[in-house]
């Protein structure tokens, strides 16, 4: 068995997010003055969590496909999805990426970084009953290191808000991942804002000829308190 924690963190504010405009795969924007100080403040309040693997998308600001609505304002996506009777969250535009798809992405991502911890921390796998639980339970105190103190290796995703929506729900819908108790799920599956964070603990049953998830807990989600703290 192997123990790992999984951080996500959406990238910062970009002039598209900042004019209420659409990007996904299409656009490859930068991010904004306020972006950056959002990265700075993410980077500074994560600066002491020791991260043994990083992933990050390869968009500039950090995929999701926004089809025929890609580039053009967030309302006139909201009034597509409106007058096609559904939730913004569900509604597909013409030519874009289906939720289904994107937990395809999602889930073949899991397997690849599964398969590179399990790789990468052979020397961590323990025996089932010599696993030791996270330190999850119980009230948190808000701080950067929460539920990692006896995870002996830890992985920062950074990625883009619409991923992270699909793939929260996805976590704890289709994964079985378990979330805090007295958890608002509204809360939990609502949008990430800019430089939000994630954190899972993932357990990983380990052989030789496979890797395959065991269990999957939630620490916390959409969490911002470095930017309460900068004021950004």
């Amino acid at each position: 068995m192997l123990s790992f924690a999984v951080t996500l963190v959406r990238h910062g504010e970009t002039q598209h997010n900042r004019d209420g405009l659409l990007q996904g795969q299409g656009i490859d924007s930068s991010l904004s003055e306020v972006g950056i100080q959002q990265a700075e403040a993410a980077g500074h309040y994560l600066q002491d969590v020791q991260f043994t693997n990083i992933f990050a998308s390869d968009m500039k600001r950090a995929k999701q496909s926004f089809g025929v609505a890609e580039g053009g304002r967030v309302v006139d996506m909201k009034n597509m999805a409106k007058a096609a009777g559904q939730p913004i969250p569900e509604y597909t535009p013409p030519e874009g990426e289906t939720v289904d798809q994107v937990k395809v992405r999602i889930s073949t991502f899991l397997k690849a970084m599964f398969q590179q911890m399990a790789d990468d921390h052979r020397n961590k796998i323990q025996l089932e009953e010599e696993t030791q639980a996270a330190e999850t339970d119980g009230p948190l105190a808000g701080r950067p290191d929460d539920g990692v103190h006896n995870v002996p290796a830890h992985a920062l995703v950074v990625t883009h808000g619409a991923y992270m929506r699909v793939a929260v729900r996805y976590f704890i819908k289709d994964l079985a991942c378990s979330v805090p108790l007295g958890s608002d799920m509204i809360q939990v599956f609502s949008a990430c804002s800019n430089t939000g964070m994630c954190r899972f603990i993932v357990t990983l049953k380990c052989s030789d000829s496979d890797v395959v998830l065991s269990s999957m807990k939630c620490v916390f989600v959409n969490r911002r308190d470095h930017i309460k703290a900068e004021g950004t």
